[in-house]
């Protein structure tokens, strides 16, 4: 991921962002609702505003179930918390950031296969049924941006062998880098 991270960082730095608004080592945290604080992984701040916060995650096996459920958690809390935090006036004066989520799964038949649901009691959604863990993340990213949770996401997949050549795959059109990363640029670049 780290690989994703700079090649992020040096799209900013080509759209005019000065290599001092941007954190992603250092100082990259910033206020909460529900906590003190939260580290993000890539942070734009220009003139004492928050321009965006990004998370990169990625996830390799073998334990896709709970790492998925994690990751979901995670996901939703963090975005939960930045808005309340907003809200709240935690980033003043700052306009609405710009919140963003880039997600690497590891491509191999234990995150390609379908998986079943548990219900004991009540029925899962359908788009649930039969979805692979890569399906599933695609289905989350999907309802996290169109909730508004986040402002674009991207989904990629890699596998073991070509992944360190820097090869990979985006299963959904609506998920992919280029969307992403034209929807940050369009937000942060300095006018």
């Amino acid at each position: 991921m780290d690989a994703f991270i700079r090649y992020v960082r040096d799209l900013l730095r080509e759209n005019g962002l000065p290599l001092g608004s941007i954190h992603h080592e250092k100082r990259i945290e910033i206020p909460g609702w529900y906590r003190s604080e939260k580290k993000w992984d890539l942070l734009v701040v220009l003139d004492g505003r928050l321009l965006a916060a990004v998370e990169f995650k990625s996830q390799v096996g073998p334990s896709f179930g709970n790492n998925f459920n994690n990751r979901t958690e995670e996901a939703i809390g963090s975005a939960s918390d930045l808005w309340a935090a907003y809200r709240e006036g935690a980033f003043a004066p700052s306009a609405r950031p710009w919140l963003g989520y880039l997600m690497m799964l590891e491509d191999c038949a234990a995150s390609t296969k379908a998986v079943r649901c548990a219900e004991p009691f009540f029925r899962v959604f359908p788009e649930f049924r039969g979805a692979s863990y890569k399906q599933r993340y695609q289905i989350l990213l999907t309802k996290l941006v169109r909730e508004r949770l986040y402002d674009a996401a991207c989904l990629i997949l890699s596998d073991s062998n070509t992944g360190p050549q820097g090869a990979f795959r985006e299963p959904s059109p609506e998920l992919c880098f280029i969307n992403f990363a034209s929807s940050f640029l369009n937000r942060v670049r300095p006018v």
